[in-house]
């Protein structure tokens, strides 16, 4: 069983839609908890209204001491009120590992934090965080520098995110360009480089989440083991591809659609 602390996304690509079709295309029951509505779509996001952090934090609690969590995860949580509760609700509270994807901007390029809400997840979050999944702009929002602009300065940035507190630190490289999407492994033990060919494709909507939501899911059914992170990312960017490589197939919206979580399942 999972758990995933976000927002909502009306058009079902991101947010809590995403993670929940993830935990279920992985086999995983879902449990979730909403930080915030939005107005989207696949062009772009055009309001958010927060849930109240304490009213956030009460849903964490309410479940948690009735439902046994084998993995967290949260993505959008909006703002650094929200963000404190969060961390406050899980602190002495079995819901197994957590993996926090710092959700700071849409794939639209919309933002969606506060500069509180970054520093809330740098200092509040991420040290008790099992693994921490940012893409390259979040990564650099979250260490105040400029965004990395090859593999060597990922790495590097990821192992400085390492030293705020993870337990491991998966620093994606989408943003980066070029032939192949090559994400960033940091732990303790040094750092992995991990690879798959670009999939040239519009229907990007809720990569970072379903990335994040596959590892979560992935955890929670037992594979990898405790910090042994390299296993569980290489399964979680394999069943990404796969949904990236179908996701056009649904034809959704007019913008950036969504990827397939359900590619190989459903009929073609």
């Amino acid at each position: 069983m999972a758990l995933t602390v976000a927002g909502s996304d009306p058009s079902g690509g991101a947010g809590i839609q995403a993670d929940l079709k993830t935990f279920s295309a992985l086999g995983v029951y879902g449990t979730a908890v909403l930080t915030a509505l939005t107005a989207q779509n696949t062009r772009g996001v055009t309001g958010v209204h927060p849930v109240p952090g304490a009213f956030v934090g009460e849903q964490v609690r309410t479940l948690l001491d009735d439902v046994t969590v084998h993995a967290a995860k949260t993505g959008m949580l909006g703002t650094a009120d929200v963000v404190r509760a969060v961390a406050a609700a899980l602190a002495g509270r079995a819901a197994g590992p957590l993996v926090v994807d710092p959700v700071m901007v849409a794939t639209s390029g919309d933002r969606l934090v506060d500069d509180d809400a970054i520093a809330a997840v740098r200092t509040e979050l991420l040290p008790v965080a099992e693994l921490v999944t940012p893409n390259v702009p979040e990564a650099a929002a979250l260490l105040d520098t400029a965004p990395a602009s090859s593999v060597d300065e990922l790495a590097a940035q990821a192992e400085a995110l390492l030293e705020l507190g993870p337990g491991a630190v998966l620093a994606k490289g989408g943003h980066l360009g070029g032939a192949e999407s090559v994400d960033v492994l940091a732990t303790a033990d040094g750092v992995v480089v991990t690879r798959r060919p670009r999939v040239d494709t519009t229907a990007t909507h809720g990569t970072g989440c379903t990335l994040s939501s596959a590892i979560a899911a992935l955890v929670a059914r037992g594979v990898g083991g405790p910090g042994r992170w390299e296993p569980v990312v290489e399964q979680a960017r394999d069943f990404l591809q796969r949904a990236l490589q179908a996701g056009e197939s649904l034809g959704i919206g007019s913008g950036h659609g969504p990827v397939h979580h359900f590619a190989g399942t459903w009929p073609a």
